[in-house]
């Protein structure tokens, strides 16, 4: 057994006024190795997950099971495709609560790295709207490129801070969820220095942040939607004490009562306990906006539109892409449909579909890493070929142009074929030599 940090004493003592006669045994849990999940992307199927099935279920999220703490399952080929997400068990109840939607708008407000937004986003099967919003902008990049590994093609990645949003937005969304920083207390098991760094301060201070996000939160939510607060923290002041509060301060809406993969809240909220059950600690409640209303948002005037010779230009070499229907920088982009972003900073939006230089087009590789890929040739590979590709090595093979790499039933990326060789196109930035089949 690892040997971690002492606990903080006040927040042992908060605690045993919390749990009772249960202390002793949340304790112990802390003592124990944490609890690790694997959620697979339904929308990316390959028989090389099945061996995953082989886990316990994790009964509230959808193809969702426990994974041995020696797996290696991050440092895959797989991983690299898309093909699942790793995240704690508890962390996927959130989402879940949310149940979102196909065809619905949906906003994840404070969605960095991208767990839950991504569990959404399969939930809604690239339909719909979703935006994944991440104020701090280096946790914004992290978000975009995990929207891009599983391929979600119907997203759109923000950086603003919520009272913006909610400025812009109104009353836009059939679905927030808002997941706020907190004091952390649910990852003093996973993440064992975060408990040097807690204090009953911090928790107090976090409290209150995450009242203002709330408000912001409540006035992006329709007549008629839902709202979901979590945190990973089992403060009740952050959790249970931050519900009571939104549903004094905002009448307008009201506690509704969830069941969820065995999880019964009849009061409209729940708390993960590591004793209990097996994850890490996390909360999560729902409210309901009173009235009916259709979400709607204000459609962008303001992103440039693509020009006819570089769309000719795109559907010539790409015939079978979807049309380019806006224009972020240099990068052609899909989207059916787009809020006003003026004013808002825009990391990812729709489909990335790739840029035209003079007469040549040069596809983006979200494109090829979408739930929905062009139909364009392919070159199927072994796994030693498809490590190669991936840490950035041609390929010796006969085809001519643009073409997919595939590898298992997935999509790895771009290479462009001449003379008996591919060419790499994989992006240097991902680029990794020690990943395993």
């Amino acid at each position: 057994m690892k040997m971690y940090p002492k606990l903080p004493e006040a927040f042992v003592s908060r605690m045993e006024g919390q749990l009772g006669n249960e202390l002793p045994a949340f304790l112990r849990a802390l003592e124990e190795e944490p609890v690790r999940g694997i959620r697979l992307n339904t929308l990316k199927k390959t028989e090389e997950t099945e061996k995953y099935r082989a886990g316990t279920k994790i009964p509230w999220a959808d193809e969702a099971y426990e994974l041995s703490g020696k797996d290696e399952a991050g440092s895959t080929i797989l991983h690299e495709a898309g093909a699942f997400y790793l995240q704690e068990p508890g962390a996927m109840l959130p989402a879940a609560v949310l149940d979102a939607k196909p065809g619905e708008k949906v906003l994840d407000l404070c969605a960095a790295p991208g767990g839950k937004s991504t569990q959404i986003g399969i939930a809604m099967r690239g339909e719909g709207l979703l935006i994944c919003n991440e104020p701090v902008q280096k946790r914004a990049k992290i978000l975009s490129g995990n929207i891009e590994r599983i391929g979600l093609p119907n997203t759109i990645v923000t950086c603003a801070w919520p009272d913006l949003l909610a400025a812009k937005w109104g009353e836009g969304f059939d679905a927030v969820l808002a997941d706020a920083p907190c004091s952390g207390e649910g990852m003093f098991r996973r993440v064992p220095e975060s408990r040097t760094e807690w204090s009953a301060e911090q928790a107090r201070g976090c409290a209150q942040r995450q009242r203002e996000i709330l408000n912001a939160a409540a006035k992006l939510v329709r007549p008629g939607g839902r709202l979901v607060y979590s945190t990973c923290t089992y403060n009740p002041e952050e959790n249970e004490e931050n519900a009571a509060w939104f549903l004094h301060e905002h009448p307008d809406f009201e506690a509704e009562a969830f069941c969820v993969g065995g999880i019964n809240a009849p009061k409209g909220w729940f708390t993960c306990y590591p004793h209990r059950m097996r994850t890490e600690g996390q909360f999560a409640a729902r409210f309901r906006k009173k009235g009916d209303q259709t979400a709607e948002l204000p459609e962008d005037r303001t992103l440039p539109k693509p020009g006819r010779e570089e769309t000719a230009v795109l559907s010539k070499t790409f015939p079978t892409f979807p049309k380019a229907t806006h224009k972020i920088g240099n990068m052609l982009v899909h989207m059916d449909e787009c809020p006003d972003v003026k004013g808002i900073r825009v990391l990812r939006a729709g489909m990335h579909l790739g840029e035209v230089r003079g007469k040549i087009a040069v596809p983006d590789h979200a494109a090829a890493m979408s739930i929905r890929p062009p139909e364009v040739q392919t070159l199927d590979t072994d796994a030693e070929i498809a490590c190669r590709y991936m840490a950035g090595e041609t390929i010796s093979a006969e085809a001519q142009d643009w073409l997919l790499i595939r590898y298992k039933g997935l999509i790895l990326g771009w290479g462009k074929g001449s003379e008996g060789t591919i060419r790499n196109h994989y992006p240097k930035g991902l680029r990794n030599g020690r990943l395993i089949p």
